[in-house]
């Protein structure tokens, strides 16, 4: 009876989303005042819908009712606790209700708390917001109903998939769609913007929040699918250049170039028709990607094995509003007025070129990820773009970027100073220098820009305080006063700052990873010993454990460095027997930001067991990084003025904000 709820939540919420779409567009249109208001409480109750059925689902995982036939096929009653509520979206339906139910969430957040917004702008977003979510609520009705029965009800499940059953389900999932679906909000306000004719910086001040908030988020899913994929899947990679891996970098790019246009539109007013160009093609990158994991168009451990039928339906989603939206903004575009202009050597200046080469980044990671898909829907041959490709495209893209991002925050509006820009930089580019001359000096091997790479790093690490140095006149001025204008900065500027470190820290993990990693492919019996980055690796022979739903072979392998104990190793393969799968778990050792990582491979008839061994020194930068860019964003985003519905005095203009960029 709670599935049969669950479904019928569904419907309702259809139904008030139907209402949503069309009664506040129609008030807007005709001015009245009480259907632009019905879209809030409408909002609210299509969420509270949502949440009921995404309930129902949740409880039918959890009390393994096996009648419902997503449960049998993605469950088990012997699997933990954890895995039966993660595995509510470790599936194509479950995770299709998570999408839309965070979708439902940000509308209704719009309505509690754009109490700011105007009238009609509101009516219009909740409006657009509805719409998407008709489509798909519509989509998991007809085609992705989680609630299907089966009867006779199996006394047992299919097991969720192994590679699922992990904490990182509980993690990456929920913040990677709250990235996607949040950037529906930058979506949802340009296209409002484009209907009233009208785009100005308080259309920027009122976006900004939802799409930092959006970014904020898939900082973290990508970092957390990232880390994720490392040790789960026994590669010891960071980044394979997955399509579906780049379905999540595409509209994070793109969302970056459109955080840093919306600064110089709220700033200057201008970049109008490209920062809403911007929104709605990070929006058309978060369909995509979905329309590339659930197509079936994808060989992919990511991917959702579904039929195409669904692909194309999808994919239909995808050409109505990116085609409707861009028709819009094809007719609206020449009426929009650019705004102010600024030379090429200033902060706009350097946003714009920000954005023109995040956005060729982006491109890039594009063509390589969609035209091997054309290539063979076209033409029947099948090609390969790979890991060198996008290394040797992206790579060189990117670098510009990093050059510049410390540059921009000490070049004033409209005119700068490159050279006064410089002389902030100084210290920035002295420590560069030394870091360079330090590592080529000292550390043997690797490619030969590696210590290039390091440089660049330490340069938008430091740099990025450069700034901060600056307002406060450390150094220039008592300690004492340059701690008091410290405390007196806004939060967004000590958050641009943290944001553009943390990529110099990524960087910087990126580098070290890649450059003087130490890997060792060894078959090893009990009591021998392998070497590695100047530890040995003794293993210690094989045992056996059981889990609730798998059986376990354990590799034990003891890490000595100048003949001390550091640290034991148990990497292992488990045998999942619902689905009778085999899975290596890997295991690693920290040491500060380096990690020792171990994989077994099966075990061999002459008593010799299949080891994997990486030694990735500072490699817990590269994630470590993506936290500090994720931080800088939230306090950018706890900066008050920033917030959607911040009360501002009528009897004089709104402050200039400072850019979180």
């Amino acid at each position: 009876m709670i599935a049969e709820a669950g479904h019928y939540a569904l419907v309702l919420a259809l139904a008030v989303a139907l209402l949503q779409a069309a009664l506040p567009l129609w008030g807007a249109r005709a001015r009245d005042a009480a259907l632009m208001g019905l879209g809030s409480p409408l909002a609210v109750a299509q969420f509270v819908l949502v949440a009921i059925s995404f309930a129902a689902l949740t409880h039918a995982y959890v009390t393994s009712d096996f009648s419902v036939l997503n449960v049998v096929e993605n469950s088990h009653s012997a699997k933990p606790l954890i895995y039966k509520i993660s595995g509510v979206w470790g599936n194509h339906e479950g995770s299709l209700l998570l999408w839309v139910l965070i979708l439902v969430l940000f509308g209704a957040l719009v309505a509690l708390f754009g109490r700011n917004l105007p009238l009609r702008l509101k009516a219009d977003v909740l409006a657009v917001q509805a719409m998407i979510s008709v489509a798909f609520l519509l989509f998991v009705l007809v085609t992705s109903n989680p609630f299907r029965r089966v009867w006779p009800a199996p006394l047992e499940g299919q097991d969720l998939n192994p590679l699922l059953q992990d904490p990182g389900l509980a993690i990456h999932p929920p913040l990677l769609y709250i990235g996607y679906v949040g950037f529906s909000m930058a979506f949802s306000f340009a296209v409002a913007a484009l209907l009233e004719g009208r785009v100005d910086a308080a259309w920027a001040r009122w976006v900004r929040p939802w799409t930092l908030t959006a970014w904020l988020f898939l900082t973290l899913g990508i970092a957390m699918g990232s880390y994720w994929a490392y040790y789960e899947l026994g590669w010891g990679g960071f980044w394979f250049w997955d399509p579906v891996e780049n379905a999540s970098l595409m509209p994070w790019l793109s969302g970056t170039a459109l955080l840093h246009s919306a600064v110089v539109m709220e700033k200057r007013e201008a970049l109008k028709v490209w920062t809403i160009l911007l929104a709605l093609l990070t929006f058309a990158l978060s369909l995509l990607g979905t329309f590339l994991v659930r197509s079936g168009v994808l060989t992919s451990v990511h991917a959702f094995a579904v039929d195409p039928a669904r692909g194309v339906a999808i994919l239909l989603i995808l050409s109505v509003f990116v085609g409707g939206s861009l028709t819009l903004y094809a007719f609206r575009a020449p009426v929009l007025k650019q705004g102010g202009l600024f030379a090429p050597v200033s902060r706009e200046g350097a946003l714009v070129m920000n954005n023109i080469f995040l956005t060729a980044a982006c491109a890039a990671v594009f063509i390589g990820t969609l035209y091997p898909l054309a290539l063979e829907a076209f033409t029947g041959e099948k090609i390969s773009v790979g890991p060198p490709f996008f290394n040797m495209t992206f790579g060189p893209i990117m670098l510009p970027v990093l050059m510049v991002m410390p540059f921009a925050p000490l070049l004033a509006w409209k005119r700068g100073d490159a050279l006064r820009a410089a002389q902030g930089l100084t210290f920035a580019f002295g420590v560069a220098i030394l870091g360079t001359a330090l590592v080529a000096g000292f550390l043997r091997g690797g490619p030969t820009l590696a210590p290039l790479g390091v440089g660049v790093a330490l340069f938008a690490m430091v740099g990025a305080f450069a700034e901060i140095q600056e307002r406060t006149k450390l150094f220039r001025a008592p300690l004492a006063e340059s701690l008091r204008r410290a405390r007196g900065l806004p939060s967004s500027a000590w958050g641009a700052a943290l944001a553009h470190a943390g990529v110099g820290v990524t960087l910087l993990g990126i580098v070290a990873a890649t450059a003087w990693s130490s890997e060792s492919i060894v078959a090893l019996k009990p009591g021998e010993t392998a070497k590695l980055a100047g530890m040995e690796l003794t293993f210690d022979g094989v045992s056996q454990r059981k889990g609730p739903n798998y059986r376990s072979t354990i590799a034990a392998l003891t890490v000595r460095e100048d003949g001390k104990v550091i640290a034991t190793l148990e990497p292992g393969r488990r045998l999942y027997l619902a689905r009778n799968m085999d899975l290596s778990e890997s295991s690693i050792a920290t040491f500060g930001f380096s990690q020792l990582y171990a994989s077994m491979a099966e075990e061999r008839d002459d008593g010799q067991t299949g080891l994997r061994l990486h030694y990735k020194p500072l490699v817990v930068l590269i994630w470590l990084g993506s936290v500090i860019m994720s931080l800088g964003g939230l306090l950018s985003l706890a900066d008050r003025r920033l917030r959607v519905g911040a009360p501002r005095k009528a009897a004089r203009p709104a402050p200039a904000l400072q850019p979180a960029e």
